[in-house]
């Protein structure tokens, strides 16, 4: 199957690969040459981990690797059969991504969203052939987590949820399906875990580090919240909880906290620039 996937960050680079170890042609687009080629080093580097441990050889890293065709452009797309959305959480960007994608594909093509908290349904709205278009919300790291969020927009047909599903399972993933909703299931129930933890902060009750060894030593959490929010990307975390607090009308319980909103603003945004809650430039 030829699968496209837009966006080439660590989430969309994260999406091809677990589609190119299952056998899949993999387009990754992205505008930005440079962070393609940073996708491609990437990429380089989880499969030489890979051969080094003895899961693949090296003719299947190679095989991996040149599945993978890197474009700028989103013409080149026209003959995917699915195509799946990792850009950042902005809606503008989603709806115009979307609406190109509904001229330019087959009108057989599944046009997928990764969204963490944006309505599928306001996403399609517009398109053509709005009934093709899902969310498939992938977790950090793709590769490694087994769980997927399917969701149907409103319109949404039932057997493009029934395609989404398989292939998920397909991909060796655990697809649960849920109806559109802010944060969907993950994310509505993670606001207040995330949330709760920065009010702690902020109250100086504990330090991150604190509250992360009892989330993981006591808790069994196999990350705590810090650590998590650092592996994600602060200004991910952030822009989800805005978006999920503004979809539920200004709920008090998702309302977003100004700790993360100063870290993004300062660009300490986690692992990817080297620090956020913990250092990393070492």
């Amino acid at each position: 199957m030829l699968v496209s996937v837009i966006g080439a960050g660590t989430m969309g680079s994260g999406i091809a690969l677990v589609c190119a170890r299952k056998g899949h042609q993999v387009k990754l687009m992205d505008t930005n040459q440079s962070v393609l080629e940073k996708a491609q080093s990437f990429l380089q580097k989880i499969l030489n981990r890979d051969v080094e441990k003895g899961r693949i050889s090296e003719s299947e890293k190679e095989k991996i690797y040149q599945s993978i065709l890197p474009t700028q452009s989103m013409e080149q797309l026209a003959d995917c059969e699915i195509v799946i959305e990792a850009v950042p959480e902005r809606l503008d960007l989603k709806k115009k991504i979307f609406q190109d994608l509904s001229n330019i594909c087959s009108e057989k093509a599944l046009l997928l969203s990764n969204t963490s908290s944006i309505s599928i349904t306001e996403i399609a709205a517009g398109c053509k052939g709005e009934e093709r278009i899902l969310g498939l919300h992938f977790f950090n790291p793709a590769p490694v987590m087994p769980l997927v969020e399917v969701i149907r927009g409103m319109k949404s047909s039932e057997e493009n949820v029934q395609k989404v599903v398989q292939f998920a399972k397909d991909l060796g993933k655990v697809p649960v399906t849920c109806n559109d909703s802010p944060g969907f299931i993950v994310n509505r129930i993670a606001r207040p875990y995330y949330n709760e933890s920065l009010n702690i902060l902020g109250s100086r009750i504990a330090t991150p580090k604190q509250i992360d060894e009892i989330m993981t030593k006591a808790g069994g959490f196999r990350m705590g919240p810090f650590a998590l929010q650092d592996l994600i990307g602060i200004d991910i975390n952030f822009a989800t909880t805005e978006s999920v607090y503004t979809n539920f009308f200004h709920e008090g319980r998702f309302k977003p906290s100004r700790i993360q909103q100063r870290m993004v603003q300062a660009g300490r945004l986690g692992r990817k620039t080297g620090g956020g809650f913990y250092d990393y430039s070492k």
